[in-house]
């Protein structure tokens, strides 16, 4: 049978609203012997506070609505990780949702969020819903954008600093004596990341004295074996590179079978480096140099950022945090086997 709040109050010898100021977390009008014998009763009953009422009460759910663009790359894991644990750690439960890159389906499910009452957002954009996002911001909805810059919208952002990860591959590259470096990037599409990524990669062969081969710069469709496809086709042109920087960890996968497919041994006839750690990338033949991103960081802040919105709704911060990357070095270009390249 389940135990209610009158039982509670019976057995403790109170009424119902004081087991409920207490419940809240209210001590002020108890004295603590009070406090101490409720909440004992509490627990020796244990009794379960019915959560849906009490968020009609306070007009809070305590659930934060976290909208991601594609839950198959590894990167977020990990960012999910780090929203989880701070939204725990805040007594917050999480609504996950993938848009799949699909602004259709993301307005969906930010209307979905909308209907569920969460407390507040953190939001990877497709970017292509600005008229939706600006709502957001009008509704005084807190909100936290993460990955991508939403231009011109008064959100708080986190951000990695692409141009630094880019240019850090190209520097690598350039000291194992590598010239014709190509770069793999999905379609910029106003996506903030592969926008920044392309210009450290322009940034870093000026730094370098190499001048930019346009062709190097692979814009690939973001479908399963594109990469693949142009990879082969670059790999089996006259001027092949001697290097590729893989700005996607998914894309990586492709760009080895590729390699491997063309009959080019990694790092003997081409090096290679990926965007992001993973926990495949210690364990490929050869072991994979990559661009580590702080994750687990950015959805730690993430949460914890907007979980302090929903305090202050009233709130116009527009701040942005970035984050930097490092180098971890291993054997797909040559260099010393796990290097950690953070200040160079």
């Amino acid at each position: 049978m389940k135990v209610t709040i009158g039982d509670v109050a019976k057995q403790a010898g109170v009424s119902k609203a004081t087991v409920s100021r207490i419940i809240n977390g209210n001590y002020n009008h108890n004295k603590k012997d009070t406090i101490e014998r409720v909440l004992k009763v509490i627990q020796d009953l244990n009794y379960q506070p019915n959560e849906l009422a009490k968020s009609l009460k306070s007009r809070k759910t305590n659930v934060l609505g976290v909208l991601l663009s594609n839950l198959k790359n590894p990167f977020w894991v990990d960012v999910l990780e780090g929203i989880e644990d701070a939204a725990r750690l805040h007594g917050f439960n999480l609504m996950i949702c993938n848009s799949n890159e699909d602004a259709d389906l993301e307005e969906k499910h930010i209307r979905s969020f909308q209907l569920k009452q969460v407390d507040g957002m953190i939001i990877n954009p497709t970017v292509k819903n600005f008229p939706l996002y600006e709502k957001l911001v009008n509704s005084k909805m807190p909100l936290i954008t993460i990955n991508r810059s939403l231009p011109g919208l008064p959100i708080p952002n986190i951000v990695m600093n692409n141009v630094r990860g880019t240019k850090l591959a190209i520097d690598h590259f350039v000291k194992q004596r590598k010239q014709k470096i190509a770069m793999f990037v999905y379609s910029p599409s106003q996506i903030s990341p592969r926008l920044e990524r392309i210009t450290g990669y322009k940034q870093g062969h000026l730094k370098n004295r190499i001048n930019v081969d346009s062709n190097l710069i692979q814009v690939v469709e973001e479908k399963q074996g594109e990469a693949f496809k142009q990879a082969c086709q670059l790999l089996s042109a006259p001027q092949c590179p001697d290097a590729i920087l893989s700005t996607n960890n998914l894309m990586t996968l492709e760009i080895l079978q590729a390699i491997k497919t063309s009959n080019l041994d990694v790092p003997d006839d081409i090096s290679l480096i990926g965007y992001d750690e993973t926990l495949w990338s210690p364990h490929l033949d050869p072991p994979l140099t990559t661009i580590y991103q702080p994750a687990y960081q950015m959805g730690e802040i993430a949460a914890s950022k907007v979980i302090q919105l929903t305090k202050n709704p009233d709130s116009t911060q527009s701040d942005v945090t970035t984050l930097d990357p490092r180098l971890i070095i291993r054997e797909s270009c040559g260099g010393n086997q796990h290097a950690d390249l953070s200040n160079e």
